[in-house]
């Protein structure tokens, strides 16, 4: 039992794929240390699809909207039909204005070591709030396709002031603002411009520098060792937090949080991967580390200091790791080792 008697509802999605598979793991070890929280399971998904022909049922959402937590395993989006991208979905419904990407080196020995940064993401706006059309052009009513992205004033400061709070809190000593003011002169030169004067108000107690967002690339892959926090616009957010994963081997190492004001939602970032559904060897390294950030939201920090560590013992002894790892360990396999690990 956790010393904390408090029980916190949340909601739990299973989610598609190996959803079910890695939910069961991450639940098991949450169970083991005590967590808090008290689940109501929903569906979400092609389960959604098959149970109610609704990817994110109205019950789902009214669920989240009840606990203001959630834990979801991957997602499958149905291709056509009409379906609108859950995640997207539920970012709009909530106001998830900030995406949370942590990345740390927990296989040690590869070619980006003793890696340790973390990315914010603009949620709403950016070229991600998809207004796009189409433009005739002779016969052909598809001859040129046009999106236009948008960033307000407001959300530039919220998820640069995020990004702050975050560091000042966490003891980290420098935020990178990243964007493209060069060439989208309004669009990002708003945000850098409002993050600039954030960065202001926390002068003397967060350092800030600026990148633009092509040089911030190829920094990464250079000397990654050199950024500390980064924060950035929704389009430019989403691919470097994947080539961050990389820096420490991929996805299946990626958890991610998307924060809002009345709700947040912790998610292993990777797929459903229906290619290995069922077959007991899914990693469930992803979402146990999102679930390890949901324990630090609700202010648990002892129990997930307990599952990190149990994560960094098993994996830095290397005899029980997936087949994404290098190992041939199933899932249940992993899952022992960790709750052997577990003090």
């Amino acid at each position: 039992m956790t010393t904390d008697s408090k029980t916190i509802p949340a909601t739990l999605i299973a989610g598609d794929g190996i959803g079910p598979e890695i939910v069961e793991s991450v639940t098991e070890l949450l169970d083991a240390v005590g967590a808090p929280f008290q689940w109501d399971p929903q569906l979400a998904g092609m389960a959604g699809v098959d149970a109610v022909n609704d990817p994110l049922p109205k019950q789902t959402i009214e669920s989240i909207r009840r606990t203001g937590l959630a834990l979801k395993g991957p997602l499958t989006t149905p291709v056509g039909g009409g379906f609108k991208s859950i995640n997207v979905t539920l970012r709009q419904e909530f106001g998830l204005f900030a995406n949370l990407r942590p990345t740390k080196t927990i296989v040690p020995g590869g070619k980006f070591d003793k890696i340790d940064l973390v990315l914010f993401r603009e949620n709403l706006e950016g070229y991600y709030a998809a207004m796009e059309h189409y433009v005739p052009v002779g016969d052909d009513p598809k001859g040129i396709a046009l999106s236009t992205g948008f960033n307000s004033r407001a959300e530039c400061r919220r998820i640069v002031r995020f990004a702050f709070e975050y560091a000042l809190k966490n003891n980290r000593k420098t935020v990178t603002i990243v964007h493209k003011a060069n060439i989208l002169k309004l669009l990002t030169g708003l945000f850098l411009e409002e993050g600039r004067k954030v960065a202001e108000e926390y002068k003397g107690r967060v350092a800030f520098n600026e990148r633009i967002v092509d040089a911030c690339a190829m920094q990464l892959v250079i000397n990654p060792w050199q950024f500390d926090v980064i924060v950035t616009t929704n389009l430019f957010g989403d691919i470097l937090s994947d080539l961050t994963a990389g820096l420490v081997g991929g996805l299946g190492m990626a958890p991610g949080a998307n924060i809002g004001e009345k709700a947040a939602v912790f998610e292993a970032v990777h797929g459903s991967a229906p290619d290995i559904a069922g077959q007991g060897i899914a990693n469930p390294l992803a979402l146990l580390l999102a679930a390890v950030m949901m324990l630090q939201h609700v202010g648990r920090q002892d129990l997930a200091d307990r599952i990190d560590l149990a994560i960094k013992k098993v994996i830095t002894e290397g005899n029980v790791r997936t087949k994404d790892l290098g190992g041939n360990a199933s899932t249940k396999d992993l899952t022992a080792a960790l709750k052997q690990q577990l003090v």
